[in-house]
Formats: C-alpha cells, structure tokens, sequence
C-alpha cells in the first residue's frame, strides 16, 4: 500500500500564495508530483457531512485552521463584525473543498484537508472521538479508493461498490477485532496481516502466537500438538507443566483437558492445514477470519490464567 499523505501536503504547500479570484493557478508542484484523480463530488459532499456534522464533527474554528492549513480558500464571504453567514459547517467545508478540486483538476487538496482533519494529535485526549471520526470518514473514502489508517495516513483501496462494502471496509479486521477487545499479544503477532485485512495469512500468524507463548513460558522445544501433549498432560512427571487450576476436582480436570483439546483443535483444523495450503485457494472469509482470531484471543486469555510449574520440581519426561 501507499502511503500518499507526504505527496498530498508537499503538493499543496508549493502552490502559489496568491488566491485571487480572477487567476486559475494550478498546483505549481502538480506537474511533476504525484496527482490523484479527482474526487466525484458526491463523494466530496459526503465527506463534508461527516467532518461538518454537529456531533463529533469539526468546530466552525477547527474549520478555519484546517483550511489554512492545507492552503484551501474559503470562498464563504465574511460577515460584517457582529453578524454572522448563514451557512452550515458541511456546506461551508463542500464550497471550500469542491471549488479548489475544480480548478486544480486533481484531488490534491481534498485528500491533503481530509489528512490534516485526522491527525492524531488532534486527538490526544479523546483517541475514541479519532476513532469514530475515522470510522465514518472512511465510507465516503471508499467510494473513492482510500482509506485512512488508524496512524492517521492516508492508502490507496480498489473502489468500494457498494454501501454494505464501503461500511465493512470502515471497520474492516482491526476495528472489529478491537471492538471485541481482541487479546494484544494476538494483535501484535499479525499486526501487517491485520491492517491489510489478509484474512488467510493472519490466521496462520495468529495461530503461531499460542505455540510461542506456550515455548516461552516452559521451555520447551517442540511444535503443534506434541507441544500441547508435553506442556498439558501429566506425562512421566506426574503433571502439567502449566496448569489451569488445582486439577483436586472433575470439573477442574475437565477444565484442563478442554484447554488442551482446544489449543489442538487450532493446531489441527486451522494451523496445519493453511501453512501448507496456497492461500489463492483460500476460501476463509472475513467472518471466518473474525472468529477463529476471537477464539484464538480466548485461549491466550485462558494461557494467562494458567500457573508455571517450576521446572526444577520435574523430572525429564
């Protein structure tokens, strides 16, 4: 993916400083720097709701900022001292932006503005509010083929079709994983894959987490369910190496032997079988992906709960 937001800014800053309604200046740096198509300003107007809407949206002030940071004319006339332009904020921000895309003949200074509204450090104290934002920014995004990144960058997408699409790209894997409150050791293992919604490859990655996790806490070497037989099973030495509970009663045997079954259903039905799978003939959809990284985010959850025993109580097995 690209990250474009650097060409967008470095455009919009070179361009000349005079905005006088009489000249049709382009982007001076346009000619040689990148140029992103125009925006279908249907797509303009809805992200102009959503920056502009009362709740959650830009502030008349932030507005202002905005426009002269991104070097964007505001063609609302001003008001005598006192009084006020009747004019709401999302036709205000429609004006502004659509009336530069036009003349420069790229969308440019759309994508630079939309770059600037989500900067993250605007947000610094309400990370919520940049989410949300971002969220509902992204589906008018789609329709055009971009998306903003939870860092705040701006990337290139294949064009949205249709609305359900355009909202399932907003939230896409990371969102709803998130959303759900997705274990962060998981996350961190298939961050790449997360963030470009590679539902095959971030299975396989998140599966590899619970093996390193289970190697890290004993020490031990092996793979798969071999691994889980070592670590889970009473073996030679009389018990786990991790256990999840006491083990006194039925129900806490169970328990234990649940945890292992399950960590060696993950191994078998979806580990093993997508490493060696060529991922063109994947047919794991997004829910699919969605649920078997909650269930894997379960188990590290459950890993957590589990108590070392100490290596010098056992015996070799």
């Amino acid at each position: 993916m690209l990250c474009i937001a650097s060409a967008l800014i470095l455009c919009i800053i070179r361009t000349e400083q005079t905005f006088s309604s009489d000249r049709h200046d382009r982007l001076t740096l346009c000619m040689s720097a990148k140029r992103y198509p125009a925006i279908d300003e249907s797509v303009v107007r809805s992200l102009c709701e959503v920056l502009g809407r009362t709740e959650g949206g830009l502030t008349n002030k932030e507005i202002n900022e905005l426009l002269s940071a991104a070097r964007i004319p505001d063609p609302t006339p001003r008001a005598p001292r006192g009084t006020y332009v009747m004019i709401s904020k999302r036709d205000r921000l429609f004006s502004a932006l659509s009336a530069r895309q036009r003349r420069d003949g790229c969308g440019n200074a759309v994508l630079a503005f939309v770059t600037k509204a989500l900067a993250p450090v605007r947000f610094h104290d309400s990370p919520a509010a940049f989410e949300a934002l971002r969220t509902e920014v992204n589906v008018p995004l789609a329709f055009a083929g971009y998306h903003v990144d939870d860092a705040g960058k701006l990337h290139r997408r294949s064009h949205a079709e249709t609305l359900s699409e355009a909202r399932r790209r907003a939230m896409r894997l990371r969102s709803q994983l998130v959303e759900r409150g997705a274990h962060p050791r998981l996350l961190r293992y298939c961050v790449a894959e997360i963030d470009e919604d590679n539902y095959f490859h971030a299975v396989l990655e998140a599966s590899k987490s619970l093996a390193d996790e289970i190697r890290h806490r004993t020490g031990r070497t092996e793979d798969g369910t071999s691994l889980i037989d070592a670590v889970f099973e009473l073996g030679k030495r009389g018990h786990p190496l991790l256990v999840l509970n006491t083990m006194s009663t039925d129900t806490e045997r169970s328990r234990q032997s649940g945890l292992a079954n399950s960590l060696r259903g993950v191994f078998g039905s979806l580990r093993n079988p997508t490493a060696h799978e060529a991922k063109i003939k994947s047919t794991m959809t997004e829910q699919d992906a969605v649920d078997e990284l909650c269930h894997m985010s379960y188990l590290h959850r459950r890993l957590d709960e589990c108590h070392d025993v100490p290596v010098m109580a056992t015996a070799t097995s």
